[in-house]
């Protein structure tokens, strides 16, 4: 099975009710098995929502509480994060996920990079605090700019 994160395929589910509807993906990946994920809804988060970043660090320090994530109002929403992330891994068997397709700069699902908790538009290396859990847990996590893994690995 593989994870996609549920904007890419259209899901209005991204902090501004919109989504990052990705055809190439979407043609790709008709005729696999595959669940649509959202992190953020998962974690009890309503769209739309303010935009939110990490503060202090990646999605790494999040989970070891090194972090935190917080919104543009200054609200700590690290909690809804983490409950999400959680109860999406406990859903699923490690094993049974062929790959991850997440949303790159997400303070969820970004891969690389982040946006770097100042609300400028900067970015900063590491992945958001879903995709940092996924790869503790031994799934394989690629971002939608990864065509040419994703074509590779599915």
């Amino acid at each position: 099975m593989i994870l996609i994160s549920a904007c890419l395929l259209g899901g209005n589910c991204k902090y501004n009710g919109g989504n990052n509807l990705q055809e190439k993906l979407q043609a790709l990946i008709k005729d696999k098995d595959y669940r649509l994920i959202c992190p953020e809804v998962e974690g009890g988060l309503p769209v739309p929502r303010p935009p939110a970043e990490i503060i202090g660090g990646d999605g790494f320090d999040v989970l070891e509480g090194k972090a935190s994530v917080q919104n543009n109002r200054g609200d700590n929403v690290t909690s809804h994060y983490l409950k999400g992330a959680k109860r999406l891994l406990e859903e699923i068997d490690p094993e049974q996920i062929q790959l991850a397709i997440m949303k790159s700069k997400s303070p969820s699902c970004g891969l690389k990079k982040i946006h770097a908790g100042k609300f400028n538009g900067n970015l900063r290396e590491g992945p958001g605090v879903c995709t940092a859990l996924f790869i503790k847990n031994g799934i394989k996590v690629v971002n939608e700019k990864d065509m040419d893994d994703i074509k590779k690995l599915i």
